[in-house]
């Protein structure tokens, strides 16, 4: 027995990924009987003419079966004499390639499946990108469908020159290739007759016999905090599993991102005390002093890891919506859990040629190397070194959906080198000399809504109430500080951004401030109000229709739009997505702006006071 071994299968669509499994797992006798006579009842019905339907083991969801493909991961945990092995069967459409990353995430060796009639295929080359990028050290590569083929020895051969190549650009060092039939079983389970060439042995006993220990690791220690257990006023343990090296009672170690030192005092797994521990063990840690720990806090001893607020990462982008520089995502690496903004897109990878192409968007299932900012200084180390703190996932902030995941190649030295400077005087004290309760009053709605106007008259009635205001108008604020954007749709982003990040400078200076911006993109809005702080952000919509705006079209904006004079005009060319739970809303086509004023004005009591 060689212990545990946890792999995937991949590759492009209807390559035979589950008919492999299926029908190994089918000779090798592991399955029970009850699953092998539903096979051979459900198989009668199914698309092989009556023969046994392999696949049907595996591809569980009624879709699956009826379009012939796999759609979800499907996970099998089986043992021969030799080895325990967990399966993960991932689809192989383009469609879904999320879900097969997911499966990739968790695995030691990848088996990478080929059509010999086809060759590689795109999907081939991208998943196996994933595979590396997700750490798999392993592969076989498997060439299927021998049959069809009649075993022709040259036409293989082509295929495994093709791999190799393959193999050299993705710098593989462990690989193997093995030509099969999943449906025929032939070099399965047990070595076929049918390919004499053929001098290698079985797919089940390479699994059986491959050695995926990894090298011991020069890391002394790591320890990556999920909680802080704290049951009455005498004890305060720090909580998580090891990452990585070994720890001992009396050990001198340094708690992260703070660099403070302190010594183990005792070490429990579960509820019993030991005098020691390592990688893997669920640990509860006490030390001899109080210090600050928290979760996503990294306990280490003798490790080179990096605090940094700037990172280079590699990405997989799995969102329908393209990524541009300056979109902002929660981030979650290891235990902790942020806000980043995606800086720069570097580059993204040709997946037929591995070449690195000058990029300003990424597409879905697109692999790029980026830039990306935190909001606060992360414990990380390349990934190649240490897995737990070297890869992450990026979190839509809106739909709460994974857009992206990702692994460190290294922290940027300029984050090292800068430093929130605390200051003695604090947004309180600002707002309590001026006061007044700091907010940023966001004005959205369509080019000739009358934004503009309600929100200069809005602040003459707010100074006339001896309040302290600052308007930052869309227009006045292109012509300084955003003059060197333009309005594609990733300098929409960042005209947003930056726009937060003053009204947030400004609220912190005890500033009631006032902006008029078409912002016409819900997500943009969403981050705004994040980066300025959910409590601190009041959005008021002003409704009005468009033929209302196209009527007044005060800039003859609308005209010249129409016309096609001006790209990306939003409410013609461009679309404006209205705000769901506005806090105010208002339609200058239904009131004077003196009404409209007045209702603001008392709207803004509430958040005001």
């Amino acid at each position: 027995m060689k212990g545990l071994l946890k792999f995937i299968t991949c590759g492009s669509v209807d390559d035979g990924k589950s008919t492999l499994i299926g029908h190994m797992l089918y000779d090798a006798k592991l399955l029970f009987a009850d699953q092998r006579q539903a096979l051979e009842m459900e198989s009668k019905v199914g698309s092989r003419d009556g023969k046994i339907d392999y696949s049907l083991l595996l591809d569980g969801l009624m879709a699956e079966r009826e379009q012939g493909i796999t759609i979800d991961v499907a996970y099998r945990y089986f043992s021969t004499e030799r080895r325990s092995f967990i399966v993960a069967d991932t689809p192989g459409h383009e469609e879904y390639t999320r879900n097969m990353a997911v499966g990739a995430s968790f695995a030691e060796l990848a088996v990478i499946l080929l059509d010999v009639t086809k060759g590689i295929l795109p999907q081939t080359r991208r998943h196996a990108l994933i595979c590396t990028l997700m750490g798999i050290r392993h592969f076989v590569f498997v060439v299927n469908k021998m049959d069809i083929i009649r075993y022709d020895f040259k036409k293989y051969d082509k295929i495994e020159r093709e791999i190799r190549k393959l193999a050299i650009d993705l710098n593989l060092d462990n690989f193997k290739i093995i030509p099969v039939s999943a449906t025929e079983g032939d070099n399965l389970t047990i070595k076929s007759d049918k390919m004499s060439w053929y001098t290698g042995g079985t797919l089940l006993n390479h699994l059986e016999t491959v050695d995926v220990s990894e090298a011991v690791s020069d890391v002394d220690f790591v320890l990556p905090i999920q909680r802080v257990c704290r049951p009455n006023q005498n004890f305060r343990g720090f909580q998580g599993e090891i990452a990585d090296g070994k720890i001992s009672v009396g050990d001198e170690v340094t708690v992260l991102p703070n660099h403070e030192n302190a010594v183990v005092k005792s070490i429990f797994v579960t509820d019993e005390k030991v005098s020691n521990a390592e990688k893997g063990q669920p640990v509860t840690i006490c030390l001899d002093r109080e210090i600050d720990v928290s979760r996503g806090s990294v306990i280490t001893k003798d490790t080179e890891l990096k605090v940094s607020g700037l990172i280079t990462a590699s990405i997989l982008w799995m969102d329908d919506e393209n990524l541009v520089a300056g979109k902002n995502f929660f981030f979650k690496l290891g235990t902790k859990k942020t806000t980043a903004t995606v800086m720069r897109i570097k580059y993204k990878l040709n997946i037929y040629t591995g070449e690195q192409l000058a990029a300003s968007t990424l597409s879905k299932n697109e692999l790029a190397c980026c830039d990306i900012a935190l909001a606060d200084k992360i414990v990380c180390d390349n990934f190649k070194r240490q897995k737990e703190l070297g890869s992450f996932i990026l979190i839509d902030r809106v739909t709460h959906m994974t857009a992206a995941c990702g692994t460190v190649k290294h922290s940027l030295r300029r984050s090292d080198n800068i430093f929130w400077q605390k200051t003695d005087i604090s947004r309180e004290i600002r707002a309590k000399s001026l006061g007044q309760n700091p907010k940023t009053i966001w004005f959205t709605g369509l080019s000739g809504a009358g934004k503009s106007t309600l929100a200069n008259a809005v602040e003459k009635v707010l100074n006339l109430q001896g309040k302290h205001t600052m308007l930052l108008d869309g227009d006045n604020v292109r012509m300084g500080l955003n003059s060197n954007l333009g309005f594609e749709e990733q300098d929409r982003i960042e005209n947003i951004r930056r726009i937060a990040e003053v009204s947030k400078l400004m609220n912190d200076a005890g500033l009631i401030v006032l902006t008029s911006f078409i912002s016409p993109y819900r997500a943009d809005r969403e981050r705004a109000r994040q980066i300025v702080g959910t409590d601190d952000f009041v959005e008021i919509y002003v409704n009005t229709p468009l033929e209302v705006c196209e009527q007044r079209d005060v800039k003859g904006l609308y005209k010249k739009a129409r016309n096609g004079k001006i790209p990306n005009f939003t409410g013609i060319s461009s679309p404006y997505e209205e705000p769901k739970n506005p806090e105010i809303t208002v339609d200058t086509s239904k009131s004077s702006l003196e009404e409209s004023v007045e209702y603001i004005i008392n709207e803004l009591k509430k958040f005001l006071i």
